[in-house]
């Protein structure tokens, strides 16, 4: 009996933790967000303005289908031919899956809307699931999944012919090269790549000096250390720059993660420290800079007040300097590429692959069984409910869901709203593919500070993109909205909560492991050789960040982990110090001081 007691006060424990909506209007700081927008609506409006100005607004949905692919360049990795080379496969994946929603309705569409509407509700099922895998196992954030299951799903509840099906796929692949030829430029600087790539880092740490709250320090510090990762192996890659400037990059990531120190104590320093890292970030992503920068000299010696006549901006001109590095000596050759990989990812990954995978699975589940739902009760549109169901479990676990569910309701709610009005005034379709550019830029500038703030655009760019391809009565779009999303994201909550699984503990366990056995190589690395010191360094920075994705991904599950968190809190510790250590014994090798300049505390869970 008392064991029964124990298991129901358990259940009711984890509801209460998972179905809390906190966190749910939170704001993200993200820096480059205006650019990133104004090249998001230059996609959109280069394939489609001229379709409609041509008259022949219908055909400009899909090309527009295939520019979403621009959407997927904020979550990339900074390295140059992995940039290009994944940016290409995301726009043949948009491209593929309006093919093959083109050709299912083809197929489909002889035999009765009734049969059409189940096979679309168990093609949006697959590819839902194995969108959601994908963009999992490759690290594509935000969106992600969604737009891939778009595509496929308006086009797979159509009425092509078969002659339309290459027309329309080809309109796609066009909408995807414009999104991949936009960001070649980026691209083809590896300089440019590299000073955002510290950019970023220097923003993450100035984030985590002044970050407050056990909270906030853990995620800050977390976000610092996966910036400061991703730095490295953008300042790192091979291929382009001279040998005798090849030291600077390299030494630049020592410096960002020699801010990773051990300290327990806050000093009255940290916000002029992170002003200062601030200003060089700025400098750093700044376009009129052709070559990387190294870091200002009052910070490489720890002292974050700025002498006199030493701030250098863009607007000083293009011959100003900041004070150059020393030369390196015996620097260390960059990690060879089966190496990069491993450390991006974590861990062994064959595992990586099975911790992703149910959630995977409960992405599918959900979306067939909301779209057969919205199917049954005769709702039009009914790729709504499957969309909406498959948005909400783009999540990485329970808890994230019901954030993701109240931010989609809300948002879903105010944009309703915004097309109420637009739609109320019978635009034409110059006005509506005006309005949809204005949509996407608008989309791209606010969804990666909050989802909610992101739907509250993408709805109305969504309907305006239905009702320029098959014109509807505004009544019947909005109704079909309203319903699609309610069962969507219903379904969607209840997946979550009944499709319970243990993988989220198994991935805990197995980082834990991953993150111990990396802290012993660095420790061991102290004495070694700077190579060795560089690789341990590296792996254990990976490994750190596997960990906290872990944690948090397993908190927010309904089974508990049952890992002891001061466990994983004292690893952590562990593995920040290590970082600080191996960087600082890189520096004093190279004959430059100790840093001193003090990070926040280390957080208590």
């Amino acid at each position: 009996m008392r064991k029964n007691r124990g298991n129901s006060s358990s259940l009711f424990a984890g509801l209460a933790r998972v179905l809390s909506p906190r966190g749910s209007f939170a704001m993200a700081k993200v820096s480059g967000a205006l650019p990133f927008a104004l090249r998001a609506a230059l996609t959109m409006a280069l394939p489609t303005l001229p379709l409609v100005l041509l008259g022949h607004p219908q055909l400009a949905f899909f090309p527009a289908l295939g520019a979403f692919t621009i959407t997927f360049e904020r979550s990339l990795p900074m390295s140059r031919r992995r940039r290009l080379w994944m940016l290409a496969l995301v726009g043949a994946t948009m491209t593929v899956a309006v093919g093959l929603g083109s050709l299912l309705a083809v197929w489909a569409g002889p035999s009765g809307p009734w049969f059409q509407g189940v096979a679309a509700v168990a093609g949006m099922a697959a590819v839902a699931g194995l969108a959601k895998f994908g963009c999992d196992y490759a690290g594509l954030r935000g969106l992600g999944a969604v737009l891939i299951l778009l595509s496929f799903a308006v086009t797979a509840e159509g009425t092509p012919g078969l002659a339309d099906v290459l027309p329309h796929t080809a309109l796609a692949a066009l909408g995807a090269a414009v999104a991949w030829l936009v960001c070649l430029p980026n691209s083809l600087q590896p300089q440019r790549l590299q000073r955002l790539a510290l950019s970023d880092a220097l923003n993450a740490f100035a984030r985590a000096l002044d970050a407050a709250g056990p909270a906030e320090i853990a995620k800050a510090r977390h976000q610092a250390v996966a910036a400061a990762l991703r730095a490295y192996h953008a300042l790192n890659e091979s291929g382009g720059g001279e040998p005798d400037q090849s030291a600077r990059p390299v030494y630049s990531a020592d410096f960002v993660w020699s801010l990773l120190t051990d300290d327990t104590r806050r000093s009255t320093e940290d916000a002029e420290v992170a002003r200062r890292l601030r200003e060089q970030a700025r400098v750093l992503a700044d376009r009129r800079w052709h070559t990387l920068l190294p870091l200002p000299e009052e910070l490489l010696d720890g002292s974050p007040h700025a002498r006199s006549g030493d701030a250098v901006t863009p607007a000083e001109g293009a011959a100003a300097t900041l004070p150059p590095l020393p030369p390196r000596t015996d620097a260390p050759r960059p990690l060879d590429r089966r190496t990069r990989v491993q450390t991006k990812r974590g861990g062994p990954g064959r595992r990586r692959a099975a911790a992703l995978l149910p959630t995977a699975v409960r992405t599918a589940v959900g979306t067939a069984v909301a779209g057969g739902l919205a199917l049954f009760l005769g709702v039009g549109h009914s790729y709504w409910a499957a969309i909406s169901a498959a948005a909400v479990l783009h999540s990485v676990n329970v808890w994230s869901t019901v954030q993701r569910s109240v931010q989609r309701t809300i948002g879903t709610a105010v944009g309703l709203l915004i097309t109420s009005a637009v739609l109320v005034m019978h635009p034409s379709s110059l006005a509506i593919i005006c309005l949809i550019i204005v949509f996407e830029f608008l989309l791209e500038y606010v969804v990666a500070r909050n989802y909610g703030l992101g739907v509250v655009f993408l709805t109305p760019l969504a309907l305006l993109l239905s009702e320029l391809s098959s014109p509807v009565s505004a009544e019947r779009l909005l109704h079909d909205r309203v319903v699609g999303s309610v069962i969507g994201i219903s379904v969607g909550l209840v997946c979550a909560l009944l499709l319970v699984h243990g993988r989220a503990a198994e991935r805990l366990r197995d980082a834990l492991a991953a993150s111990v056995h990396a802290a012993d190589r660095a420790q061991r690395a102290l004495s070694g050789t700077p190579g060795q010191r560089r690789f341990a360094q590296v792996q254990l920075a990976a490994a750190s960040v596997e960990l906290y994705e872990a944690k948090e991904a397993a908190r927010g599950e309904l089974r508990p982990s049952r890992v002891d968190p001061a466990t994983v809190t004292a690893a952590q510790h562990r593995a920040y110090d290590l970082l600080g250590r191996l960087s600082h014994a890189m520096l004093r090798g190279e004959g430059q001081p100790r840093q001193n300049i003090r990070p926040p505390s280390h957080p208590d869970a």
